[in-house]
Formats: C-alpha cells, sequence, structure tokens
C-alpha cells in the first residue's frame, strides 16, 4: 500500500472516510452529517442564521447542477434549432441564482452570522468567507445583465458550432460582438466592485487569490526558457526518428479504450457518463459527472489524451468533500486548480514510460495492432514528440505554453477594446505567426478552435498555462513523497496517485485560496520552477537528471 493510503487508512479506491474528528464532518447512520448542523428539516426558527444560510445556498447548489445538465445537452444531445428555448432556460436559472444571492434576506443573514462567526469551525468560518464572495459577485451585476449575456451566450455556442462547420469565423462575429460587449459591462461592474482592473475582476473567479501580475511573474520565465527548450528537443528528435503510427482507428474502438482506462483510473460510471462531443469537455455536479471527447479515426492518441484530461477534472469533482457538497466551501477552487489535475493526468502521467508500458497491451488488445510502431520506445517518442503546430488542444508541454500566452494576450485586447471583434482572424494569424511560426490554414485550426469566448469565459485560458505549472509542483512532491510511484502506474494501480491527490488537493475544497492550497499541498510557494526542472529532465540534451522527472 502506498504512504497516502497508510497515513490515511483510505480504501485503495481513493474515497475519503470522514471520522468523527475530520473537520469535514463524520458519518451518523449512513448518512453525512456536518457539526453543528442537525439531520432532517428543522423550523427556521431553531436555526443560526449560519445554519439558515447552508439552507440557501444549498437551494443554489440544485440551481447550479440544473444549469450544468442543461448547458451538457446543449452541446452533446439538444437539436440545433433549439437554441433559442434553451437560452431562455439557461437565463431563468441564472436569474433565480442571481435573486437567491442578491437578496435583502441573505444580506441580513451574512451580517448576522459574521457577527457570530467567532463560533464557526474552520470548515465553517471559510464556508462563511466564500458565501461573502458569491454575493460580493452577484450583486456587482443587476439581473438585467445576467439575463442578456445567458441569452447571447447560448446564441453564440450554437453558432461557434455553425461557423466550425463552414470554416468561416464570419458566422460567429455578430453574435460574439454581443457577448464581448456585455462581458466589458460585466467586467467593469465587478472591476468598481472589488478595486481590481477589469480583465482581473473576471480571471479571479477562474484563478482565485491570483491577479494578472501574479500568472505573469509565473509566465515569464516560462517564455524565456522554453524557446530554446523547443529547439533543443527538435534537434534530439531528429537524430532519433520515430516510426509512423498509421491507419484509421474507429471511434467506437476508441471509446472502449478510454473507458477502460478511466475505469482503472477511478471515473465511477454509475455515477458518470462518458459521450462524443465536437469539442471535449466536463460538466455536472460531484455525483453526477458529464465527460465528453472527440475521436479522429486518423489519430488513435487524440481521444486518449481527451479523456485523460477530462478525467483529471472529473476525478477532482468527484473528490471534493463529501460532506460540504452543497455548499461553496465544498466546491472546486477555480480552473487552475481544475487544469493542475486534468494536465497532471495528461500531459505528465499520462506520457510518463510507466503509464506507456501499462497502456501498450491495451492499445493492442482494442486496436488490434502489433508490431514495432507499437513497441514502448516508439510509443513513448511518438506522445511525447515535440511540434509547433497550430491546435493548443494537440500540442506537447513544451509549445502548449506559447499556446496560451497567445490567447492570453488577445483575450486582454479584446476586452480592452484595443481589438475588434470582427479583426480577431487577422490578429490571431499575426500572432501565431510570431509565436508559433506558422499561420493556421483555415479558422477552425485558428480562432475557431476553442469554444471559450463564445461561452463568455474571459479570464479562463490562463488557468491552462497556471494549471500546468501547478501539475509540475504537485508531481515533483509526490515523487518526493511517494517513491514507488512509477512501479504502481506501470502495473496499472492508480489508487496511490488518487489518495494523495484526494488527501491534498480535492478533500480541501474551497478552503484555500490558489497560491495558499499549493502550499499546503506541496509544502513550498507556488512557482514555475518545478514545472521547468521536470521540462529540462524531460526534454534538455543536457539535462540535469533525466529519471527524477519520471520521463
Amino acid at each position: 500500500m502506498c504512504r497516502a493510503s497508510r497515513a490515511t487508512g483510505q480504501c485503495r479506491t481513493g474515497r475519503l472516510r470522514f471520522s468523527r474528528n475530520h473537520p469535514a464532518g463524520y458519518r451518523e447512520r449512513g448518512r453525512i452529517r456536518r457539526s453543528g448542523a442537525r439531520v432532517g428539516s428543522p423550523s427556521v426558527a431553531t436555526l443560526t442564521p449560519y445554519q439558515q444560510l447552508e439552507q440557501e445556498f444549498r437551494r443554489l447548489h440544485a440551481f447550479r447542477g440544473a444549469l450544468a445538465v442543461l448547458r451538457w445537452d446543449a452541446a452533446v444531445t439538444m437539436p440545433r434549432g433549439s437554441a433559442d428555448v434553451r437560452g431562455e432556460q439557461l437565463a431563468a436559472l441564472e436569474l433565480e441564482c442571481h435573486a437567491l444571492l442578491a437578496s435583502p434576506r441573505l444580506a441580513r443573514l451574512l451580517e448576522r452570522a459574521q457577527a457570530g462567526a467567532v463560533t464557526l469551525e474552520d470548515w465553517q468560518s471559510a464556508n462563511l468567507r466564500e458565501m461573502r464572495r458569491l454575493r460580493d459577485h452577484a450583486v456587482a451585476m443587476p439581473p438585467s445583465l445576467i439575463a442578456r449575456l445567458a441569452r447571447a451566450v447560448a446564441q453564440a455556442e450554437a453558432r461557434w458550432r455553425e461557423a466550425r462547420e463552414h470554416n468561416d469565423f464570419g458566422v460567429l462575429v455578430p453574435q460574439l460582438e454581443e457577448v464581448v460587449r456585455l462581458v466589458r459591462s460585466r467586467a467593469e461592474l465587478l472591476a468598481q466592485r472589488f478595486s481590481l482592473d477589469p480583465w482581473d475582476a473576471l480571471a479571479d473567479e477562474f484563478t482565485p487569490g491570483l491577479l494578472s501580475r501574479d500568472i505573469d511573474a509565473l509566465f515569464t520565465p516560462l517564455s524565456r526558457r522554453l524557446p530554446a527548450l523547443v529547439t533543443e528537443a527538435l534537434e534530439r528528435q531528429a537524430e532519433r526518428p520515430v516510426l509512423a503510427i498509421e491507419g484509421r482507428f474507429a471511434p467506437g474502438r476508441q471509446r472502449a479504450l478510454c473507458t477502460e482506462v478511466m475505469k482503472a483510473l477511478g471515473f465511477p460510471f454509475d455515477r458518470g457518463r462518458f459521450d462524443d462531443c465536437d469539442h471535449a469537455f466536463t460538466e455536472g455536479v460531484p455525483g453526477d459527472i458529464r465527460v465528453t471527447a472527440s475521436f479522429n479515426p486518423r489519430d488513435p492518441f487524440q481521444g486518449l489524451l481527451g479523456a485523460l484530461h477530462e478525467t483529471g477534472q472529473a476525478l477532482y469533482d468527484l473528490g471534493l468533500p463529501a460532506a460540504w457538497v452543497d455548499q461553496p466551501v465544498g466546491q472546486d477552487r477555480g480552473m487552475a486548480l481544475e487544469e493542475s489535475q486534468s494536465l497532471l493526468l495528461e500531459m505528465i502521467v499520462g506520457r510518463s514510460r510507466a503509464f506507456v508500458a501499462w497502456l501498450r497491451p491495451l492499445l493492442e488488445k482494442h486496436y488490434d495492432v502489433s508490431g514495432p510502431p507499437w513497441s514502448e520506445d516508439n510509443l513513448y517518442a511518438c506522445l511525447n514528440r515535440v511540434a509547433r503546430g497550430p491546435n493548443r488542444s494537440e500540442a506537447d508541454e513544451l509549445t502548449y505554453q506559447t499556446h496560451i500566452v497567445l490567447r492570453y494576450e488577445l483575450e486582454r485586447r479584446l476586452l480592452s477594446g484595443r481589438l475588434a471583434v470582427r479583426e480577431l482572424r487577422d490578429a490571431w494569424n499575426d500572432l501565431s505567426a510570431q509565436r508559433l511560426g506558422l499561420v493556421p490554414v483555415s479558422d477552425v485550426e485558428g480562432c475557431l478552435q476553442d469554444i471559450h469566448w463564445a461561452t463568455g469565459a474571459f479570464g479562463h485560458f490562463p488557468s491552462y498555462g497556471v494549471g500546468a505549472v501547478i501539475a509540475g509542483q504537485l508531481w515533483e512532491a509526490i515523487r518526493e513523497q511517494e517513491p514507488g510511484i512509477d512501479e504502481e502506474i506501470r502495473a496499472g494501480r492508480f489508487a496511490c496517485l488518487l489518495d494523495w491527490l484526494r488527501q491534498r488537493v480535492h478533500a480541501q475544497g474551497a478552503r484555500f485560496g490558489v497560491p495558499e492550497l499549493v502550499r499546503h499541498a506541496t509544502g513550498r510557494a507556488l512557482s514555475a520552477a518545478p514545472f521547468l526542472r521536470y521540462l529540462e529532465r524531460k526534454y534538455s540534451s543536457d539535462p540535469p537528471d533525466r529519471a527524477a522527472a519520471g520521463a
């Protein structure tokens, strides 16, 4: 048994067993009960202000769960012509959420609960802090803006898919202009409320505790070192050509492979789904997680790597503290942490020698293949091949950060008004030529790659880059604390990895901000240095110690 399992008494599946003394709560007759809360449905008169707040946020959690399922349905099964109807449904639920958060009653309860905060336990205090944070964000925006943005996003998402089908960014431009206009209004209101730069005010929802200056401090050392490291990696590759992996790989076979891998990693299919979609994503709430992936018959790895990415996020959501699942403190700590879990599985673990050794027999079984191209060494070389390509979702570890910085720069220009939506295609192509050394051959390979801006998710893209940095720091800590992790992965035993993450990251919910959570998990301040060490050991022509990276 790995150290994390021995230390916590967790079962091999990695599920938490709360004891009576666990800060998140304890089990009573098969039910999770929070300290100080009553089992059943007591009258409001018997509840403290804080306990009444818990009831209100339990309702909010239910609304958010319904929104998640509706968004998943819109992407996976909804008829294309239903976008307007779905937009009205989403707008109605968003308004209910906003009304709850902005209500005078909630304001009074928060004030009274804060007056008695000295009596709260640690998790309750953190929960109260997150309640205030959610309300502060909500009251910064009028209901009319929320409704208009929900409708605009529903229409823009549908147009984004249509634009991709026609390979024509112009199809999306009118709807995206409306989304950007509304997001600017939202950013200005949030900026006034929190005394932040408009972009920082939006990004705070994805990377709580990090501002653009903090993100720049993480990205700058990467931008300085990675171009030369990419060149070194390309030169090393040229000396050792790989055998091409060719053929057609039916989506059904790819889906079966992904399903087996996801089961081994710990994804519970009795509480989750796995579907096809044109853009991989994860949606849902703990207990009902929806994972999607896209499959290319010419590429045996695209669907698998996408599934690994989304499974990392899904396992994070499923590992959140069960006793607080319907409260703000029991939610994830923002997209940067979610991406760290995704990229840890997809980029670091999923492309390691140990994982490839375990994966190879599964590839032979599901794809009915054999021979030198499918050897362990060749598979490892193929999965870790460095190339300057146009697609973020297909990028390797070294060039991935460049894709993120490109989007980071463009969205800040869009939000500030220095770049018009109709100019985005040309600006994207120009910056791609400067940073990646290539120009996309189509809109689908360029400015139509990602759905994020159509959904109004400005401030999201840096969370991918920050997530990669966090993943590198977590991996370094895992290898220090679990020296047998390679052998566990090589044998297809992932409970040790999952237990470590559950205990130090997942089960912490939103107790801490991003920097504090990273320090709690690793014992060190958030830094790009561990990620750079990992990349140097794996790709440099003169690595300090390649074995130490798990490369």
